[in-house]
């Protein structure tokens, strides 16, 4: 007997084009820097369960000529908190509003997320102009 698929396709597309609000930008002084953003509260839903993920998502960037405005930035990550969405979705959707908002020189999201039945879940993603798209 077959076992029926748990996951659809819905599930594996929930929230990567949910409206988020925009991440705000300001003009770089200096070049050749790196910056590194902390969020240890991050929240999101399980959009097959319903039931919420908790993580650490780490973006590290290099900007050019705009930077990520902090205030904005948490807007948008608690915008997750309510949002059906899986984890590796989570990473690589910001890191692509990211790279929307300030086009920097590179960037990494990595979410290192709560285990969730005896499983740990680290996600990274990276972008480099040099490289394009990951």
């Amino acid at each position: 007997m077959k076992k029926k698929k748990e996951y659809t396709d819905e599930h594996a597309r929930a929230g990567e084009y949910q409206e988020l609000p925009a991440i705000e930008t300001w003009e770089n002084q200096y070049p050749g820097y790196e910056i590194t953003v902390t969020f240890p509260e991050f929240t999101s839903v399980c959009p097959r369960t319903g039931l919420p993920d908790h993580g650490t998502l780490t973006l590290t960037y290099t900007p050019d000529k705009l930077c990520l405005e902090l205030k904005s930035l948490k807007m948008y990550l608690l915008e997750y908190r309510n949002l059906g969405i899986f984890q590796e979705n989570i990473v690589n959707r910001f890191l692509a509003d990211v790279v929307k908002a300030c086009r920097p020189v590179r960037a990494s999201v990595t979410g290192e997320f709560s285990p969730r039945g005896g499983l740990y879940s680290k996600i990274t993603a990276n972008w480099s102009r040099k490289h394009g798209k990951r």
